[in-house]
């Protein structure tokens, strides 16, 4: 694959590009040209704002689910590709599948009783900084159930920037807010100075993103 000025773009190009500030878009999944983004306003999650409702919280205390960390990654971008409209283009998923393979591409995924993936979020990491890319659901709530653990994890990790690209109604609803582009350069450039591992430690339980929601609220 090709960026839109030429050269052939590998994942260690992308995770350059990360490392910058910027990240790739499609027009769509069959576009083989990738454009750059470096938006005016950043959406990032703070890492101790995340906002869990009451029916958010019931939902993670009662839904028979389990929550598992890089055991489906390709699985989850190509769910989180399969819409009408998407701008994750085959060769953006292969990048982001060589990602994962170095180290730096992440997961995390709900599976049903039945054990079928039921909902997942995805995203790069590098230093303390991780970019969310996408998630999706197959069944209600599964995607923020998925964010809620992700967020809790992040935090007990040492991450300090959960950057979301784009703030969503949707996300600003979970606590995203916008800072500037300058604001998110420093905050990215602090958190590339410093080490954390998605991979180390256990996933967090229900009563300990809960405990923690009653903490941070």
């Amino acid at each position: 694959m090709r960026d839109d000025t030429g050269p052939v773009l590998t994942p260690q190009m992308l995770l350059h590009a990360y490392q910058a500030g910027i990240f790739p878009m499609s027009e769509n999944r069959d576009d083989d040209e990738v454009f750059w983004v470096d938006p005016r306003m950043r959406g990032v999650i703070p890492l101790d704002g995340f906002r869990v409702s009451r029916s958010l919280a019931k939902r993670i205390r009662s839904a028979p689910w389990t929550v598992t960390r890089n055991q489906a990654f390709a699985e989850v971008v190509a769910a989180c590709a399969a819409r009408e409209e998407t701008w994750i283009s085959g060769g953006i998923a292969s990048l982001y599948n060589g990602l994962h393979r170095m180290g730096h591409g992440h997961s995390l995924e709900i599976w049903n009783t039945q054990g079928a993936l039921v909902g997942g979020v995805y995203g790069v990491t590098a230093g303390t900084a991780f970019f969310g890319e996408s998630m999706f659901s197959r069944e209600r709530d599964a995607s923020k159930v998925a964010l809620a653990y992700l967020v809790t994890h992040l935090a007990r990790q040492g991450f300090t920037l959960f950057d979301t690209q784009f703030i969503t109604d949707h996300l600003a609803s979970l606590g995203a807010v916008e800072i500037s582009r300058s604001t998110y350069h420093a905050r990215l450039h602090a958190a590339l100075q410093q080490t954390a591992q998605f991979g180390a430690g256990q996933l967090p339980t229900a009563q300990e993103v809960l405990q923690r929601r009653t903490q941070t609220s």
